[in-house]
Formats: structure tokens, sequence, C-alpha cells
């Protein structure tokens, strides 16, 4: 039993790790020049950090509405998952 709990507390830290990426993936975009494109540097990195990452957060978005504040607005799944992950990696170190 304590092998798998450590088995799913690597994972959880893993993921955690994953939506780190996710966040700074996205600052590089945001901060790019509008136009540019992926294909060297970050581009496959970005692929792989979606992909593993967007079948947790697309739910979570269908669910909470990004937050307007002014003419921008915040995507706030990111957090939330991540808040999630976070408790239940510390509901795994209990158990």
């Amino acid at each position: 039993m304590d092998a798998l709990l450590a088995l799913v507390g690597l994972v959880l830290v893993l993921f955690e790790l994953l939506l780190i990426a996710r966040i700074v993936v996205d600052l590089v975009g945001s901060l790019a020049r509008p136009g540019a494109r992926y294909e060297g540097g970050i581009g496959p990195v970005r692929r792989v950090v979606y992909r593993l990452t967007e079948p947790v957060l697309a739910p979570v978005r269908r669910v909470v509405q990004p937050v307007r504040v002014g003419g921008v607005s915040f995507d706030i799944a990111v957090t939330l998952v991540f808040v999630a992950v976070i408790a239940l990696r510390q509901l795994v170190l209990v158990a």
C-alpha cells in the first residue's frame, strides 16, 4: 500500500511540474511578438505540455469561465487544478 501511495504522490508531483511548465510556456507565448511561430526551441515542449495537461484542464474550463478584468480575461483553470493537485498530494502524504 505504501508503494502505491508513493507512486500516486510521484505522479501528482510530475503533474504539478507539468502545470508549472504550462504556465511558463503560456507566459513565453504571451510575451512573444504577435504572429510568432513556435517551430523551433519551445514549440515541441509546448505541444507535449499541452497534450499532457489539456485533458485535465478542458473539463475545468467548461465549468469555470475565465475571469474578466477590464479588457483582459484570466483563465483560472490552471490555478484551480494546481491547487487541487497540491491538496490531493497532501492527502496522499498523510495517508
